[in-house]
Order: C-alpha cells, then sequence, then structure tokens
C-alpha cells in the first residue's frame, strides 16, 4: 500500500511515519486483501494536533478517520481507531462488498464540486428599508466523482467509512439515482424519487 503522511505547520519525525506506516499497514492487512493507499496529513492548531486518515481500500470503497489529541501520535491513533470502529461495524459486509464489485459495471463518473458562499448587499428594500442580501456560489474545487450502482444499505456502509454527509448512487434494485444522507438527529434519510406518492 502507497502511504503519503504530510504535515501542516508540523514537522514529522521518522518514527511517526514508520509508526503511522506499520499501523495502517496492520489495519489494511486485517480487513483487506490489499488497500490501494492512504493519505494522512497532521496538523496543529492552538493547543492540540488533528490528524485525517483517507485511506483508498478499493474500488469505490474510500474510509476516512479524523482525530485530535495533545501530541501527535495521540491524535493518529484517535484517527486510526474511528476507521477500525468503522470496519469492524461493516466486516461482514466489506467482505462480501470487495468479492461482489468484481461482477458490477464499473461506476459512472461524475463532477463534484466545491462551492464558496458569498454575500453582497444589494440596495434598500421596498418599503421597510433593510437592505437585501444577494448569495453567491464560486466554484473554488473541482474533482471527478463516482456514482455506483449499489443498495441502500452499501450506500450506507459506503457514506459511514467514508464518513461522509451525503451520497449520491444508483439504486441496484430500480437502476435509479437515489441519494443517502447523513440527518441532524443522527438518523441516515433516503431520497428515492421512485417510490410512490401518497
Amino acid at each position: 500500500m502507497q502511504i503519503t503522511v504530510s504535515g501542516k505547520q508540523v514537522d514529522l519525525s521518522d518514527a511517526l511515519q514508520a509508526r503511522v506506516a506499520e499501523h495502517l499497514d496492520s489495519i489494511a492487512g486485517k480487513y483487506f486483501d490489499h488497500a490501494l493507499e492512504a493519505h494522512v496529513t497532521f496538523s496543529r492548531a492552538r493547543s492540540f494536533f488533528t490528524c485525517d486518515i483517507n485511506l483508498h481500500a478499493g474500488r469505490g470503497l474510500l474510509l476516512r478517520g479524523e482525530g485530535e489529541a495533545a501530541d501527535a501520535h495521540s491524535a493518529f491513533d484517535d484517527a486510526a481507531e474511528h476507521i477500525a470502529k468503522r470496519l469492524r461495524r461493516y466486516r461482514r459486509r466489506v467482505n462480501e462488498h470487495a468479492r461482489d464489485l468484481a461482477n458490477r459495471d464499473r461506476p459512472e463518473t461524475a463532477r463534484q464540486y466545491v462551492l464558496r458562499q458569498e454575500e453582497e448587499t444589494a440596495g434598500p428594500a421596498s418599503g421597510d428599508g433593510a437592505a437585501t442580501v444577494l448569495t453567491y456560489a464560486t466554484v473554488i474545487a473541482e474533482s471527478p466523482a463516482e456514482i455506483s450502482r449499489l443498495s441502500v444499505g452499501e450506500a450506507v456502509m459506503r457514506m459511514d467509512l467514508a464518513d461522509q454527509a451525503v451520497m449520491m448512487f444508483r439504486n441496484s434494485a430500480t437502476g435509479e439515482l437515489n441519494v443517502v444522507y447523513r440527518r441532524s438527529d443522527g438518523h441516515v434519510g433516503w431520497i428515492d424519487p421512485t417510490a410512490p406518492s401518497k
């Protein structure tokens, strides 16, 4: 597995980099035949360190873990434990999913954009004297994305493993585009355009 360790305003010791590589190889070896790559980023905020791990475990299977602690080693341990905890929860389904990928069509490709919100004040509004606020969005990042053919359960698993708030997928049962998302109450929402209206 290719592992990239980088630091933002942090000097990384050889011992820390070796520990990261050894620990991630151990996690990947326990749950996958072979993981592809991992990116580990350390940064420092006022009085603590943060660690962000992005592990590409196979086609379409991304895992993400974040940690923070008083030192870089503990921050890495926290982030690695988040990944390991998710993998333990989904161990059986991850293995079934990996075996089943060979029989699936390639995912559709799409573009993913990050938009920055900008506010601009227009002239006074009618009557009450208050100003109207107009909001514009500017594209600040663009990257490729995949839309995989998945069951709802697999989509929820992938969303959770990648620690994402939302995931779009093509429903393997209906062939339609669906969305699963993490609600503010902690539950998962599912948008299915083929569901009959009441």
